[in-house]
């Protein structure tokens, strides 16, 4: 399985925040959303991410304050990003080796969508019930070999 088919399966629907967006209001957004994850987008281009760590870590760092911080000051700059065809192998262990539970997919400058730790696990997990499937299926159909 590759990245394209993960995308495919969960969409790419995008939620996105400015770098001079207050950091209070872009929280705001990730709750409603139910979302770990904003794309940092400024001119029409991916600048940064800005995820529920960062989030913690500026609240930490700011007496659990997020007046007057802008999401630009806490974001993640130049994120680790992942391209369509990598197979999801090979995603899941840049995903733990780098610690990132959000991992933008681009094509070549393209932004198609941002792949979470639980889009892969829930890809994966539909690709093994139908291998599964199959399975059972080509055992219940097995020609006898009594020939009876």
């Amino acid at each position: 399985m590759q990245v394209k088919e993960i995308i495919k399966l969960k969409g790419g629907t995008l939620y996105t925040a400015t770098p001079r967006q207050l950091l209070a209001d872009a929280i705001a957004t990730m709750a409603d959303l139910d979302v770990g994850s904003l794309v940092v987008m400024d001119g029409g281009r991916m600048v940064g991410m800005l995820t529920f760590r960062e989030v913690m870590l500026a609240l930490r760092d700011n007496g659990s304050r997020a007046e007057g911080i802008t999401v630009g000051e806490v974001m993640v700059r130049d994120p680790v990003t992942v391209y369509p065809a990598m197979e999801a192998n090979d995603l899941r262990r840049l995903m733990i080796e780098r610690h990132s539970r959000y991992l933008p997919v681009m094509d070549g400058e393209l932004l198609m969508g941002v792949i979470s730790f639980l889009d892969v696990a829930k890809a994966v997990l539909e690709e093994q019930s139908f291998e599964n499937k199959m399975l059972k299926n080509y055992i219940k159909n097995w020609p006898d070999a009594q020939g009876a």
